[in-house]
């Protein structure tokens, strides 16, 4: 699957963003602004290099090498360009030891750091990469900060800082981390960048607009070597507020967790959300309390929600979002839910459930998908998402995703590796599933910052 995926690109795509598998030539979206950077490419390498094909990484890297330029006239997303195209690299350096992808990483940082010129060092949602000038998305709620965006630049910057020894990168998420941390547990997923705490309107998700800023905390304290304890403290809390006002049980028993919106909760889940079973059972082991096993086991039922919303369509995919009342669960109810667009976070869980519990059927679900999507999504020239999961005649978005090869793909693989490949001691993974390792800073001070502890 993977190399279908490559070799179409390769062959129809090539430094474009994404793939148009159907039309068989270059795709992009607005969050790469009017660029073609590649995305693709830069997203992929570290799967090609986990998987032993080296030849295409190394096309990969000549590209990159010759062909990938950040000076360029363009509005990205901080929040996107961040996670596939830093931790993309990134993680290939780590993994390669080549040395262009170091320095791309930091040419591309560089780009990126005006982004946090705000009164409230909250970044900018997009920022041109040649100007340097920054504004939020305008559909965000008369244009609030959104926290899964801001709240997800940790990982990657503090990398930053320990392989440049420049402080400018850590102290930018530091002081932004500081910020919503203020305001433990239930976080707003909307903030206002110019007067800080100031909220926008009342909204609290673990799925998109949330996600991700949860999953930051837990793998910075992860990525520290567990010395970050403030990071673990605030998931901690952060988790005993999201179990307690968005996580329910459906009439048919199906744990499920919700969205908070103006002041009652929606009982939808989406997608996104389903990365949240892996999450738990990542952080399950330093709980608070001896709960351990109680986040095991709550990543587990959100494991099994989540193989029901894939096990009640017809394609056996997942749909974008799934209701749970009026006696319909774990279903899609408006057709522009219905769709599934290649992604990673129901395979991700699997994951995670398999390398901490080693149930079988942590597999079997993960073939199931995977099959899935080689019947229905796999047209000749790549994979491709779908528009509707209930229907036995599906008609295709015809855009191959970046995040197919750099997620989906990987954790499937993963899924079916021995745990030795890619071990939790040693690496942590972004959101995008670029592995980054742990740092064992012992009482390295992180340059411009306070003790390691911190």
């Amino acid at each position: 699957m993977m190399k279908h995926a490559w070799d179409s690109y390769r062959q129809y795509g090539w430094g474009h963003n994404e793939l148009k598998p159907l039309a068989k030539k270059g795709h992009s979206t607005n969050i790469f602004g009017n660029s073609q950077l590649g995305a693709t490419i830069v997203d992929a390498l570290d799967t090609l290099y986990i998987m032993g094909l080296h030849e295409e990484f190394k096309d990969g890297q000549e590209w990159i090498d010759q062909n990938l330029d950040f000076g360029v006239n363009a509005e990205v997303s901080v929040f996107e360009v961040n996670i596939r195209f830093i931790g993309g690299l990134l993680a290939a350096y780590y993994l390669s030891g080549q040395e262009v992808f170091k320095l791309k990483a930091v040419q591309l940082a560089e780009k990126l750091l005006p982004a946090f010129n705000t009164p409230t060092g909250i970044p900018w949602a997009m920022v041109n990469l040649k100007s340097g000038v920054g504004r939020n998305w305008g559909w965000a709620s008369a244009g609030s900060s959104i926290l899964a965006e801001f709240g997800t630049l940790h990982m990657e910057f503090v990398h930053l800082t320990y392989l440049t020894g420049n402080p400018a990168y850590y102290q930018k998420v530091a002081l932004q981390n500081q910020n919503p941390r203020s305001l433990v547990s239930l976080h707003r997923a909307l903030f206002n960048p110019f007067s800080f705490p100031s909220l926008s309107p009342d909204h609290t998700s673990v799925g998109g607009l949330g996600d991700s800023f949860y999953e930051y905390l837990l793998k910075a304290w992860l990525m520290s070597d567990k010395t970050d304890t403030e990071a673990r403290k605030t998931y901690d809390d952060a988790i005993e507020a999201i179990e307690r006002h968005l996580i329910r049980k459906s009439n048919g028993g199906l744990t499920f967790i919700g969205e908070w919106k103006n002041g009652h909760l929606e009982r939808k889940m989406g997608h996104l959300a389903c990365f949240a079973g892996g999450m738990f059972a990542l952080g399950a082991d330093g709980s608070p309390d001896d709960k351990a096993g109680h986040y095991l086991q709550l990543g587990a039922e959100i494991a099994h929600t989540c193989h029901e919303s894939y096990d009640r369509t017809v394609l056996k995919l997942g749909p974008e979002a799934f209701k749970f009342d009026s006696g319909l669960e774990a279903v899609a109810v408006r057709q522009n839910e219905k769709y599934y667009i290649l992604r990673p976070e129901v395979i991700e869980t699997y994951w995670y459930m398999w390398r901490f519990t080693h149930d079988p059927k942590y597999r079997q679900w993960g073939w199931e998908a995977a099959q899935a999507i080689d019947k229905y999504c796999r047209v000749s020239g790549g994979f491709s998402g779908v528009k509707d999961v209930y229907s036995s005649n599906p008609t295709y978005d015809d855009v191959q995703q970046s995040f197919f090869l750099a997620e989906t793909l990987k954790y499937l693989y993963l899924l079916f590796s021995s745990d030795d490949l890619m071990p939790f001691e040693s690496w942590v993974f972004n959101t995008e599933a670029h592995p980054l390792p742990v740092l064992h800073l012992g009482n390295i001070t992180l340059p411009g910052s306070e003790p390691a502890q911190r």
